[in-house]
């Protein structure tokens, strides 16, 4: 049924001896699994493509068709499956795609700095740029802990960054960062932390499980050391992950069809989608997927005639993906970057940094399909109804991962610091 919503501390350990040498896994395997399954929650994994830099709703996902030129810009727009819904003509695949999903067109806040709207919305709580907040996914880490031999959050190919990486685990420590998968699409992908040195063999599983064990060894010897007495765990997921074919085979995207490749398009976009799709049918809970470049202050459309066919083709095909592998019934996508951009094209052909409005792209795990929450106003530059706030999308993703947004975490010093302390439910994304 197709409606329409009107108002709708970082540590990073290096094994650096034999075999392991050239491992180096980042620090986020931990050794406690930090929480169960809630009950009744509607996710069980999530997906996050963050579009670092800004894109333009107004040559996307809200174009206006009837405004000055200014402010309509160069494209057309084009039906989507619901009626009276407009999108860019760039956007064919996803306007469609629109019938599967829910459109909010009046994401909103009033930050137009890079660093600081990201960590806002990465987070859902407001700080400095410097991230004093946990990222979304970290949190999810914290709180689900390990479910497979894979690590529960994953950035793809890595965290965004302007001048310095973004999205990261502040207080709650290294063991709760991103593992960074680097680019899918570089010809012979491997994982370096992953993939081991030599071929396996008996002899040298055996002599990198004698030194997992003689670390282990040492840990236990050492009281009240936070870092050493992580290491029983840590490296016991290490290992799992060197040796273990299953792990391993999880970032193998080479083993995906040419036709499927090419359904996801070969660009690092769409080869990062591919591997998110695998890593969450192998058990990893959140991934975040980097898609920056969008921060077009000049010739925009020279940018977007090449972006934004990889945006359409390589999200089509994610959600496609998904539901044939039944795996949408029980992930949550979502798609935002840090602001919208400008309602009017500037001197140098471009749009600049525009906090006040935004679309947001929700689809799966008992979102509701077919909807548009929200509106922007005539020129595209504020929201006219529901807006919806950073801390209202990282409320209603914690919620239906089924971890309570209000929980309090606590710092090093001991200090108890809520998930958010704001926001509440998007209502209208679920039944």
């Amino acid at each position: 049924m197709i409606r329409i919503h009107p108002d709708a501390q970082s540590r990073r350990t290096f094994l650096t001896a034999g075999a392991l040498g050239a491992l180096g896994l980042p620090e986020i395997l931990s050794r406690q699994a930090q929480s169960a399954t809630a009950k009744g929650n509607r996710a069980k994994r999530a997906i996050l493509v963050f579009l670092g830099g800004g894109l333009s709703h107004h040559d996307s996902f809200d174009p206006k068709p009837d405004a000055p030129a200014e402010i309509k810009g160069q494209y057309s727009s084009i039906a989507t499956a619901l009626p009276g819904i407009r999108f860019s003509e760039k956007m064919p695949l996803l306007a469609q795609s629109l019938a599967k999903a829910t459109l909010i067109r009046s994401g909103s806040h009033n930050n137009d700095h890079h660093e600081t709207a990201t960590n806002w919305v990465l987070s859902g709580r407001f700080g400095t740029p410097f991230g004093d907040y946990p990222a979304i996914g970290a949190v999810v880490a914290h709180q689900k802990g390990f479910t497979s031999t894979l690590p529960p959050y994953v950035s793809i190919p890595k965290n965004p960054s302007f001048t310095w990486e973004l999205g990261k685990s502040a207080y709650l420590g290294g063991r709760y960062e991103s593992f960074r998968t680097g680019d899918p699409s570089l010809t012979g992908y491997k994982v370096e932390d992953v993939s081991p040195t030599t071929p396996d063999s008996s002899n040298g599983q055996k002599r990198r499980q004698t030194l997992l064990s003689a670390v282990d060894d040492l840990a236990r010897k050492v009281d009240k050391n936070d870092q050493l007495s992580t290491f029983d765990e840590f490296h016991k997921r290490a290992a799992n992950m060197v040796l273990f074919p299953e792990a391993r085979r999880a970032f193998a995207i080479e083993e995906e069809s040419d036709k499927i490749r090419e359904r996801y398009g070969k660009s690092t976009f769409g080869q990062s989608c591919l591997l998110a799709r695998r890593l969450m049918e192998r058990g990893v809970t959140f991934a975040t997927i980097n898609y920056g470049g969008w921060d077009h202050h000049a010739k925009i459309y020279q940018s977007l005639d090449k972006k934004l066919p990889d945006l359409d083709l390589g999200l089509s095909a994610l959600m496609e993906d998904l539901g044939q592998r039944g795996l949408m019934e029980d992930t949550l996508l979502t798609v935002f970057g840090e602001f919208g951009r400008s309602p009017k094209v500037n001197k140098d052909a471009g749009r600049d940094h525009w906090g006040q409005a935004a679309s947001l792209w929700f689809a799966g795990a008992g979102v509701l399909p077919g909807q548009v929450i929200g509106a922007t106003d005539k020129t595209g530059g504020f929201a006219a109804k529901r807006p919806v706030s950073p801390a209202d999308v990282a409320f209603t993703i914690f919620d239906a991962l089924g971890i309570d947004p209000r929980k309090p975490l606590f710092s090093p010093d001991g200090r108890p610091i809520e998930i958010l302390d704001q926001g509440d439910n998007i209502h209208e994304l679920f039944a």
